[in-house]
């Protein structure tokens, strides 16, 4: 709504259109001017169920009692919300075995469309229950504000809830009004759900060539070939060339569905109706729950596919996305990412860290880039060089923002990615392991020592270059820790091979006694070229075997 100001130039604009202004400070009206209304301390209540039609707040303490009591109002949002969902569980706890659909926006989204609310039963006829229950279901929440209601086995019944905003005697009249708006409604959606079935979804596929996809990546139908392609490749990678062969027809009719007039109509449903309709075609269940599955995960927190088919194809989709948008430089910037692509590499990462694929991440990134170089001619893509720059490091942003949610400290989560792990399923043992060893006595110390080591390494002019020659050591200590390094690799190597990571961590606190020796004896950068070059070669060594891991110098304070 627009209100023009008094100098009747400007003007301002409000949700609502305002009727009246109360401005309390303990019985004093405050005087204010806004909207065109003075403040006072009348205002109305409920349009029927008030006890008059204006009441006087008598002082702001006793605004929100009167609003209850005479006004048949419940001011508090909170409030309010907390007695729809009491009225929606005790309404479905008297028909039994019924519980209502749980939507935390749509109980927001109700709560602040009611002033008193009143939750009623209403039913529908059982014949639309042959269309999938998700039409049904977003139909009725979407358009008419309902909970529908699920049996005991999550499947969807004839009978809904209705939250009116009126408590009359007789409630029949509002029920019948109610059930009378969701039949074509729901009429609506079995008409979609019919007339789509009508047309295979292999024949569907050509359609999406004439969809542009981006101006600069080309249509739909091309973006489906390359996110075949790189299916192909990483389902041969994970289970040979039955694995390749499904992934490959997933990918193919992945984005069939969104040519049918039940997408048209609900885009919530994609993929969802790719399933019902790719099974309605024949097709056998790993294709078409990984239809659907591809667009997992959808937001945080949401499951991950339930296939091998679905794995795949989700991370070739997302991967074809994330290197053909940075290839043309459609960068997230600030809080603008109006392709998603943080949601995107938070999904390539779930699916490879929590399901523990044996996938390289660059390797994954190199593949799908191929993709692109092979089209770039003709989808005039020129950025593609430095995709492999930022690419890697957007991913490692988002990982490391997604552990520290998980409750891993920022040193923790710095020590293990500031390496780059290229299998991500390794992710949560390294870090398993890095807590297992900062509780270790000798942690302190020798997180310390490695961070000494990392600065004496970084600041040698000539670097580290060569093996450690033992006959050119002159000092007890560097002896010691040399034989000491010596004996406790293998044991450590051992370790690391079977992914005990924190074996291998906690075999180099037997370290911290030699290391000590050697800084406290050994001057590293000796006058005398050979005996210089080789402590640093031994030093070179201590560093790269303590940080296979992750770097312990990150966890020194």
């Amino acid at each position: 709504m627009t209100y023009q100001l008094e100098d009747g130039w400007e003007s301002v604009k409000f949700v609502r259109p305002v009727h009246g202004l109360v401005a309390l400070h303990g019985t004093d009206i405050v005087p204010v001017s806004i909207l065109g209304l003075s403040s006072g301390r009348t205002t109305k209540g409920h349009r029927f169920e008030a006890e008059k039609p204006e009441m006087e707040i008598r002082d702001a303490d006793s605004y929100e009692n009167q609003m209850e009591t005479e006004g048949a109002v419940i001011p508090n949002f909170e409030k309010r919300r907390a007695e729809i969902l009491r009225q929606l569980n005790e309404a479905a706890a008297k028909l039994g075995g019924v519980k209502p659909v749980e939507d935390e926006a749509l109980l927001d989204e109700v709560t602040a469309l009611v002033e008193r609310p009143n939750v009623l039963v209403g039913q529908f006829d059982r014949a639309f229950l042959e269309v999938p229950q998700e039409c049904l279901i977003l139909t009725m929440k979407a358009n008419q504000k309902y909970f529908p209601l699920l049996d005991a086995h999550g499947k969807l019944t004839d009978r809904f809830l209705i939250v009116s905003n009126i408590n009359p005697s007789d409630p029949s009249a509002v029920i019948g009004g109610n059930e009378r708006v969701v039949r074509p409604r729901l009429a609506d959606a079995k008409f979609f759900y019919d007339q789509d079935r009508k047309k295979p979804l292999d024949s569907r596929i050509m359609g999406l060539s004439r969809i542009v996809y981006h101006n600069r990546l080309g249509s739909l139908g091309e973006r489906v070939e390359r996110v075949q392609a790189i299916a192909q490749a990483i389902g041969f990678q994970l289970g040979g060339e039955t694995l390749a062969r499904q992934a490959d027809q997933a990918a193919l009719l992945s984005k069939a569905d969104l040519t049918t007039d039940m997408v048209g109509e609900f885009p919530e449903l994609q993929g969802v109706m790719g399933r019902y309709y790719a099974l309605h075609d024949g097709h056998s269940p790993e294709i078409a729950f990984a239809i659907e599955d591809h667009y997992r995960p959808r937001f945080s927190g949401d499951e991950l596919p339930r296939n091998q088919a679905g794995t795949v194809v989700a991370l070739a989709d997302k991967l074809e996305i994330l290197t053909g948008l940075f290839g043309i430089g459609q960068t997230p910037t600030g809080d603008k990412d109006p392709y998603a692509l943080r949601r995107h590499a938070l999904g390539v990462i779930r699916i490879l860290m929590e399901l523990d694929l044996p996938l390289n991440l660059n390797e994954l990134l190199n593949d799908s880039l191929g993709n692109w170089l092979s089209a770039a001619a003709s989808q005039n893509v020129n950025a593609l060089a430095g995709v492999m720059e930022s690419l890697p490091v957007f991913i490692w942003d988002r990982l490391s923002g997604l552990l520290r949610e998980q409750g891993y400290s920022a040193l923790e989560v710095d020590a293990v990615v500031s390496l780059h792990p290229q299998r991500l399923g390794d992710i949560p043992k390294r870090l398993a392991a890095v807590r297992a060893f900062t509780e270790l006595p000798e942690a302190e110390a020798l997180a310390a020592a490695n961070k000494r080591v990392g600065n004496i390494l970084k600041k040698s002019e000539e670097g580290v270059s060569g093996r450690v020659d033992a006959a050119l050591f002159e000092e007890p200590a560097e002896k010691a820790l040399f034989h000491a390094l010596e004996k406790i690799s293998p044991q450590a190597s051992a370790c690391f091979e079977r992914g005990d990571y924190s074996g291998y961590l906690k075999a180099f606190a037997a370290l911290k006694t030699p290391v000590d020796a050697f800084f406290d004896s050994v001057m590293v950068n000796a006058e005398a070229p050979a005996l210089r070059a080789n402590r640093l070669a031994l030093l070179g060594d201590l560093r790269q075997a303590m940080n296979k891991v992750a770097d312990l110098s990150r966890l020194a304070s």
